[in-house]
Parts: C-alpha cells; sequence; structure tokens
C-alpha cells in the first residue's frame, strides 16, 4: 500500500480503497478505508458489517469530495430538483441506516470472535498438510473468510460435508475466465496461472462470529485430522 500510495502521489491520481472484505481491519496501525482518498465498503448481509439487504457507504475525510459523492447518488443534486451532475438514484434507504448504526456499535466485538475462531482454527491446523491463511505483517486480519487452499478439494468438502461441515468456494472461476472477460485481454504465454491454481483449491470454513464454542470445537477437530492424498 506504501508503494501504491507514493505511486499516485507522483502522477496526481486519487486511490480509491475496496474495503468490502476489510471492515475493522488496520495495517501499520490505520484503520483500512482511511489509507487512500475514499474506502468503499459493501454491506452485503454477509459482511462483517452487513446490513439485512444490500447496501454500501464510502468514506473520506475529504469534505468537497464527499459532498460530491452525496450528490451524485440522488442524480446530482445539491440543491432540490436541480442536477448539476450527471447523478444516479442510490441511496441506503433509512431503515437499513438505522440497522447499521446499531450493528456499527457491535463491529469490533464481532471481529474479535471472528479472529478468535481463526485462532482455534490454526492450531488446530499447526503441523498438518493443509496451512492456515497467511497473515500480512503489520497488519491485523478481520476474517471476513478463513481460506485454505487444498489440492483434492472436493474429497476435502466431501469429507467436511459428511460430518455436517458446510464450507465455500470464493471464487471458482477466475475474472480472465468469466464468459463475459475471457479473450478480452491479451495474457501471454503464462496466462494468469497462479489464479488459476488458487481458484481450484481455495476453500473457505464456517467463521462468522454467530458459532457456538461447540460448533467451534467440531471444526477444529475434523479440520485437525484431514490427511491429504
Amino acid at each position: 500500500m506504501d508503494a501504491i500510495l507514493a505511486t499516485c502521489a507522483r502522477h496526481g491520481v486519487a486511490m480509491i480503497e475496496d474495503c468490502s472484505q476489510a471492515h475493522g481491519a488496520t495495517l501499520g496501525g490505520r484503520k483500512l478505508g482511511t489509507l487512500g482518498a475514499v474506502g468503499t465498503f459493501s454491506l452485503y448481509p454477509t459482511k462483517n458489517l452487513g446490513a439485512l439487504g444490500d447496501g454500501g457507504v464510502l468514506a473520506t475525510d475529504d469534505a468537497e469530495l464527499a459532498a460530491r459523492i452525496a450528490a451524485l447518488r440522488q442524480y446530482g443534486w445539491r440543491t432540490h430538483y436541480v442536477s448539476e451532475a450527471v447523478g444516479v438514484n442510490s441511496r441506503l434507504d433509512e431503515l437499513q441506516a438505522a440497522i447499521l448504526r446499531v450493528k456499527l456499535l457491535h463491529l469490533d466485538a464481532g471481529n474479535a470472535r471472528r479472529q478468535a475462531i481463526a485462532a482455534r482454527y490454526d492450531a488446530a491446523l499447526a503441523g498438518g498438510a493443509i496451512a492456515p491463511p497467511a497473515r500480512r505483517l503489520g497488519g491485523t486480519h478481520v476474517f471476513h473468510q478463513y481460506v485454505v487452499r487444498v489440492p483434492d478439494r472436493e474429497a476435502v468438502q466431501a469429507r467436511l460435508r459428511a460430518e455436517g461441515i458446510g464450507s465455500g468456494i470464493h471464487y471458482p472461476v477466475p475474472v480472465h475466465l468469466q464468459p463475459a472477460y475471457k479473450d478480452r485481454v491479451a495474457l501471454g504465454p503464462a496466462r494468469c496461472q497462479v489464479s488459476e491454481i488458487a481458484a481450484g483449491e481455495v476453500l473457505s470454513l464456517p467463521v462468522w462470529p454467530e458459532l457456538t464454542e461447540e460448533q467451534v470445537g467440531t471444526i477444529a477437530r475434523a479440520i485437525g485430522g484431514l490427511r491429504l492424498r
């Protein structure tokens, strides 16, 4: 991020942070979403801070930019019925905002619970064939997902499913292989092989804060006993 920020400053480019899976996370002691000109946060219900429907927020410390964004979300209006810019109709409704104001008070506690669950999984995987997720030095992870990589993913999922444990794949097909984008970019002979390999191995384990201690223990024992072929 330091290198990206320096490059943006050198060229006069505003950096926009996508923090849609990093609500409350930090890097170098600073909250993510405060490093660039704007931080963007998804409020999809499964996020660390989630609404009861779709929604999102932008965060900035630039008062004029905040005013422009506020205008763009409602037809470009700064004065009622006067579109000073080409805007959209993209308001977060008041009911969702009220719910989120309450849920925001519980974000840190929810993140702490996610971190505690992740620590249990780390301990269960220690010394085994599956490595826990990597951590960035100087960063605080809030574990929107707890993602491991397993070569025989289908078999591992089947073994977990047999014990009543669900898992997810985020995401099975990388962007450059999606029908809408395939062959639109010249990738060269190497293509995006690392992305393709990762897409075939990533597996997300349950990590939402509402998991009980009994459930976490069951999952930890199951993943601790996994043996890869």
